[in-house]
């Protein structure tokens, strides 16, 4: 597949999404979403990738939704379909399902580590789908607008799951309901962000912690522990944290990896893990099932 609206680029075991749209902040019009999930998808199946980076083209990460087209730009002609003949609406009809909602099954169920290089300004959707990533490094020109209330309009990307987790819920409702800018200052004394960079300086330490990563971790225990930390999240006790923990030990006490981690440490090399991702997840994976979580609602 050919891109107009991302590029996608490959350097050794990092791939790097890139929102390409500068002349409009990289505002995610039409079309736009199909090319990232192409491109995730293509990191997924990638077993020579190992970690990934998603930045903007530009002065701006990306400013959210494409609103050229003036006061309809929210409503789409999908949602109709929803409307049952009596006139109320049917909301578990596939038609309500927001759009963004794409992003968050595909960033959510990524096998690779994500790291977002928030290279200036995101707002609205731009600045919910870092929130999808794994670890948030920013830009001094960087700053964040969760401006829906601001347009009349609510929360997307499941950020209403994933901020509060991140800054407190105090921090996250004071957020939307203002709208107002968030600094890239204030978001790292928050959490938002790990760390803050001079604008030349945040993709060498992207890449650097994504080499990190690649370099030096079973990219199988990455992928696994990735799953396992996102989902704990949702979890009622650490035993059934310890649960899953314990059917990931055993499958991987068993493997190449483990032998290869243990000897390049003994031997005081750099190791090189044989196993590789997808090709050798366990058959235990997915130990979750919210892939119909669409129609359980109620």
């Amino acid at each position: 597949m050919g891109y107009e609206r991302i590029r996608y680029e490959v350097d050794g075991p990092v791939a790097t999404i890139t929102f390409a749209r500068p002349e409009v902040l990289n505002a995610m019009g039409t079309g736009m979403p199909g090319e990232i999930i192409d491109a995730l998808d293509r990191v997924d199946s990638d077993p020579d990738i190992r970690a990934l980076i998603v930045t903007g083209e530009g002065r701006a990460f990306c400013s959210g939704a494409d609103l050229s087209r003036g006061p309809t730009s929210f409503q789409d002609s999908r949602t109709d379909g929803a409307m049952r003949p009596d006139g109320t609406v049917d909301y578990d009809h596939p038609d309500v399902k927001e759009g963004s909602g794409l992003f968050v099954e595909r960033f959510y169920g990524l096998n690779k580590p994500t790291i977002a290089a928030i290279n200036g300004p995101c707002a609205g959707l731009g600045a919910s789908l870092p929130l999808t990533m794994d670890i948030r490094l920013a830009s001094e020109t960087a700053h964040f607008n969760f401006l829906f209330n601001r347009r009349g309009m609510l929360p997307e990307c499941g950020s209403t799951w994933f901020l509060p987790r991140l800054v407190g819920i105090s921090n996250a409702l004071e957020w939307c309901y203002t709208g107002r800018r968030v600094s890239a200052g204030e978001a790292r004394e928050t959490g938002l962000v790990k760390a803050v960079y001079p604008a030349d300086e945040l993709m060498p330490a992207a890449r650097a912690l994504a080499l990190e990563i690649a370099e030096n971790s079973a990219p199988v225990s990455v992928t696994i522990t990735r799953h396992m930390m996102w989902r704990a999240l949702g979890l009622d006790t650490p035993m059934q944290a310890h649960k899953v923990e314990s059917w990931g030990a055993w499958h991987r006490s068993r493997g190449a990896d483990a032998h290869e981690g243990v000897a390049s440490f003994f031997e005081k090399r750099p190791p090189d893990f044989p196993m590789c991702v997808p090709g050798d997840l366990p058959d235990f994976l997915p130990w979750w099932d919210d892939s119909d979580i669409w129609n359980k609602r109620g």
